[in-house]
């Protein structure tokens, strides 16, 4: 009887979800030369589309819709959560064949479904349009020079002067945006995130680098 009733109780359990949490502390104990070495000579670099890649979306999982974890591929552009094994980037990298990714929290690189860090100077400026940042020298000048900066598309702009995307409807938000980034002091302001890093948000808010 009380075997039936453990095999009772055991159907009752939810079954196992899978946790893409990120394997960014758990990386393969391997020798640190064979590592770095590996690291170092991803054959799959030159896969990387950057024309297509754009950070202004919202950064969540196109297939799970979560906030946590979230890598983009930078072969075709989308999102997906998790690296590690069952995980909707391993799956995507399995089954499309596309390699390079770049975790958009910790801005380190990974090469799927190997699973290992992907370190190469070459990728320093697909970073930099992910996370810009501006020293106080760079942002004085901002009104002071008439250079044009070239987009990955190969369109020009002035700096400063570039469209926002329509996320969910919120055109009337972008609007507001736009004229606020005229105004020197307030885009100066945002322009340095040491500025407001430390602003403490209410908790289960999601905040995201402007």
């Amino acid at each position: 009887m009380a075997a039936e009733t453990e095999v009772e109780i055991k159907g009752l359990k939810r079954p196992l979800v899978e946790d893409y949490s990120d394997d960014d502390e758990e990386e393969e104990y391997v020798h640190k030369d064979e590592y770095v070495n590996k690291s170092r000579q991803c054959p799959y670099l030159d896969t990387i589309n950057r024309q297509i890649l754009d950070f202004d979306f919202e950064k969540l999982c196109s297939i799970s819709l979560s906030h946590t974890n979230v890598y983009a591929c930078l072969v075709c552009g989308k999102y997906f959560q998790g690296r590690g094994k069952h995980s909707h980037a391993y799956t995507h990298s399995v089954q499309v064949g596309h390699h390079v990714f770049l975790n958009l929290h910790t801005l380190k690189f990974y090469c799927l479904p190997d699973n290992y860090e992907v370190i190469d100077s070459s990728l320093d400026d697909i970073k930099y349009v992910l996370n810009p940042t501006f020293e106080k020298s760079e942002v004085a000048q901002l009104d002071k020079t008439n250079k044009l900066s070239r987009a990955f598309d190969g369109t020009t702009y002035r700096p400063g002067v570039v469209g926002l995307n329509n996320i969910k409807e919120n055109d009337y938000l972008n609007v507001v945006l736009q004229a606020m980034s005229f105004a020197p002091t307030i885009r100066d302001f945002f322009l340095r995130e040491e500025n407001y890093k430390d602003i403490k948000m209410p908790s289960g808010d999601i905040s995201f680098i402007l």
